[in-house]
This record gives C-alpha cells, sequence and structure tokens, in this order.
C-alpha cells in the first residue's frame, strides 16, 4: 500500500471519530435511501474506471470496506447491505459537504479532494449520482420524496 494511501486512511479514521457538529446533530443517514438509491452506485460501471465494488469490496480495502458481492449475484443481499450501510457511514458526516465520502471520489477541481487511487469518478456536483450522495450526506430519507 503507497504512503499516501495508509495517509488517507488514516485521516478517514480520524474524520469518522470527529464529532457531528452541532448544526447537522439533527441530521441523520437513512438506511432505505442507502439501500435503494446509494448502494447500488457503488456497483455502477463508469467508462474508463473500475466499479467501487471492484476495490473497495473485501478485507484489502483500506477505505469503505464494502461486502464483497456473493459469487454469482449482482446485488448485496439484506445483511451485506446493512454491513456496507455501517461502512458507508463511517466516510460522512451528516450534514456536511465535506464529508468524505463526497470529497475523495469528486474531482479536486469540482471540490474534491487530491487523490483516489481509483481515479476520480466524479468530474463535476452536478453529476447525478454524486447528487444522489450529496442528498444522503444532507438527510434525504425515501420518505421525504425529495
Amino acid at each position: 500500500m503507497s504512503t499516501i494511501a495508509i495517509c488517507w486512511a488514516l485521516l478517514v479514521g480520524l474524520l469518522s471519530q470527529q464529532p457531528v457538529p452541532s448544526s447537522s446533530a439533527s441530521t441523520s443517514l437513512d438506511y432505505e435511501f442507502f439501500k435503494t438509491k446509494v448502494q447500488p452506485i457503488f456497483l455502477a460501471k463508469r467508462p474508463g474506471h473500475a466499479r467501487c465494488v471492484s476495490c473497495h469490496g473485501g478485507a484489502t480495502a483500506a477505505v469503505l470496506l464494502l461486502q464483497p458481492l456473493s459469487p454469482g449475484s449482482t446485488t448485496w443481499n439484506e445483511e451485506q447491505s446493512r454491513k456496507n450501510f455501517e461502512a458507508a457511514k463511517l466516510l460522512v458526516i451528516p450534514g456536511n459537504l465535506q464529508s468524505p465520502l463526497l470529497v475523495h471520489p469528486l474531482a479536486e477541481e469540482a471540490g474534491g479532494d487530491f487523490f483516489h487511487s481509483g481515479g476520480k469518478h466524479f468530474n463535476s456536483q452536478d453529476d447525478p449520482e454524486w447528487q444522489t450522495l450529496k442528498a444522503w450526506v444532507m438527510g434525504q430519507t425515501m420518505k421525504s420524496g425529495n
């Protein structure tokens, strides 16, 4: 593992342990929104990039440890989805647009951080998948319908 990847993993670990700022204390993360809208993003194929699950699915992932897909499966079961939710929550500061889940895969010129070994999956904050991640981080639920 590269020094940069190790430093990033440590930074994300520290950020995930920070207390949630009081302005976002009322924001919570909705499991159903995650399962229905966010989790499929981790399986999506993008030109020039591996799917998120390709690098983040399994014990070798330094950050965002997604459950590996079962052999022959194209999606996760309920237990795996719950574990993915818990793993993704570690990269989110509810209500905060600087959450690692948002800035890490976003191009630096669009407001992302400087490095992602899997490449920058989103070139703009206008990308529909990035907007879905943002909605979840900002507290959107399946019930809110927004």
